[in-house]
């Protein structure tokens, strides 16, 4: 069989294999990918970058009136993508089904993009298939390549980078062209995708490939700078910086009040044990993105191609986006932002490691080799149904149980942990319960007209005794408890001072 048919035969293979774990995937199943899509869903209907709910302070400065622009915090390039999906199958497939088949329609390309990115590294056919082929099984991110996430994209968009920028870094122009347009559209998927500019900066540095860098800067900022403009538009820069950075306890991202330096100087011994632990548990999720094995492929091809400069830009990369994870978004990058930013390296990553360990082996045994690339396509089949298994348990359980309290719910706007889940399931305003508390609830109720408080078995910390207890203040009627769900409703007017 030649090459050519072989990644074909593996590409339309996998793309099979999505349409199959799609139906265990029936849900959007966390915050993220439900926030995309409800604002996908105002989109394709043309009310453009909006949100009807609030899903986190940073998103209403001031309380400010529903519907809000959207994007404040996230980025916006899956929710476009999911947008173009429901305008053109949303009426045959509805929303979900057609947002998620435009992300399995980009990662069945991700096979292809790894076999290229492995044959650029001088792998050989063999050995790229095998590349491709981890790469289809996805292993951890099995899920992630079918979610109505951004996790697709930026693997493609982060493939097309590195290979892009190792020809750019031989003086190719048009090269340097589609890396910056590449950082600029990563960039619009994940905000800290800017960090690959870096790369092109240094590039600059080398007089053979300086027109070519120059070319891929000017790319990446004619996309770049457009959304930061939006952003400055909606002067909201200050609030997302403190959110992200100066976090004390998770939670204190759902609070009214911004978080502070001098709070976050304060609690110095706590913030510093969270970062050495981000330190330690991303190290983890590292290894374990790579499907364990392929780290050692990955180690020696570090080691026989570093001179390549593509080579060169992904270890520096990994390291400061683990760094900038770690230590300055910590408590984001321990709850998922991590292992959202390394999906953009993921398929080059195991291209990288199907080419060292064809060096690594090259003298030893065909029988070995056979038993090494068995181990890891094996590790990887069985870290992705593992995976894909635990998706429904983990997040269609979640979803289920909410659709049930949702006649319990009075009608109207409602306050609620996951505004952007509940928005999805209830169809209807959803406004987060904030992390203040219940004097903060009372007044966010009363501006946006709340008519009830919905408190789950996940809730902030000071909601503690109302979850336990069902009692609150005045405002607050009886529950209705549906499973762990408890519906509290608001029986009287509440007084609040906070302007909007």
């Amino acid at each position: 069989m030649t090459a050519g048919r072989a990644i074909v035969l593996i590409t339309f293979g996998f793309l099979a294999v999505r349409l199959g774990s799609a139906t265990m995937v029936t849900v959007p199943g966390y915050t993220d990918a439900y926030y995309y899509v409800d604002v996908a869903r105002n989109l394709a209907r043309g009310d453009g970058l909006v949100a009807d709910f609030v899903w986190d302070p940073v998103e209403a400065p001031g309380l400010a009136a529903l519907p809000l622009p959207s994007h404040r915090f996230w980025m916006p390039l899956a929710t476009v993508i999911q947008a173009a999906g429901i305008s053109i199958l949303g009426s045959s497939l509805g929303a979900f089904r057609a947002a998620q088949a435009v992300v399995i329609l980009l990662a069945a390309a991700l096979p292809f993009a790894t076999y290229a990115a492995a044959r650029r590294l001088g792998a050989g056919v063999g050995w790229s298939l095998v590349a491709a082929t981890l790469t289809g099984l996805g292993g951890l991110f099995a899920p992630a390549w079918v979610t109505l996430d951004s996790f697709s994209v930026a693997a493609l968009l982060g493939t097309i980078f590195f290979v892009a920028f190792g020809r750019a870094a031989g003086g190719s122009v048009p090269a340097g062209v589609v890396a910056g347009l590449s950082v600029g559209l990563l960039f619009l998927a994940r905000a800290e995708a800017a960090l690959f500019g870096i790369a092109l900066l240094a590039l600059a540095m080398a007089p053979r490939a300086r027109a070519a860098a120059l070319a891929g800067c000017v790319g990446a900022l004619c996309i770049g700078l457009v959304w930061l403009a939006r952003d400055i538009g909606l002067g909201s820069s200050g609030d997302v910086l403190a959110r992200s950075a100066l976090l004390v306890r998770y939670e204190d991202f759902f609070a009214l009040r911004s978080p502070t330096l001098d709070a976050f100087r304060e609690a110095f011994p706590e913030v510093a044990a969270a970062k050495a632990a981000a330190l330690g548990t991303n190290a983890v999720t590292f290894i374990f993105a790579f499907a364990l094995i392929p780290i050692v492929g990955m180690a020696a091809g570090l080691r026989t191609l570093f001179a390549r400069p593509e080579v060169r830009a992904f270890a520096g990369l990994t390291v400061i986006v683990f760094l900038g994870q770690s230590l300055v978004w910590t408590l984001h990058s321990t709850r998922g932002s991590y292992v959202h930013s390394l999906a953009a390296f993921v398929p080059f990553g195991l291209a990288l490691s199907c080419a060292g360990a064809e060096a690594l082996l090259t003298r030893v045994a065909s029988g070995a080799r056979s038993i090494a690339v068995a181990a890891a396509l094996g590790t990887s089949l069985a870290m992705s149904v593992a995976s894909i298994g635990q998706f429904d348990g983990s997040f269609g359980e979640t979803e289920r149980a909410r659709r049930a309290a949702v006649p319990a719910i009075p009608g109207g706007p409602f306050l609620a942990i996951d505004a952007a889940a509940w928005r999805w399931v209830a169809d209807r305003p959803v406004i987060v319960t904030p992390a203040d508390g219940l004097d903060a609830a009372g007044c966010v109720a009363a501006t946006y007209g709340a008519r009830s408080v919905v408190l789950e078995a996940p809730h902030f910390s000071a909601y503690d005794e109302l979850y336990r207890t069902g009692r609150g203040q005045a405002w607050l009627g009886t529950p209705t408890d549906v499973g762990t769900i408890r519906v509290f409703p608001i029986i009287g007017d509440i007084g609040c001072s906070l302007r909007r």
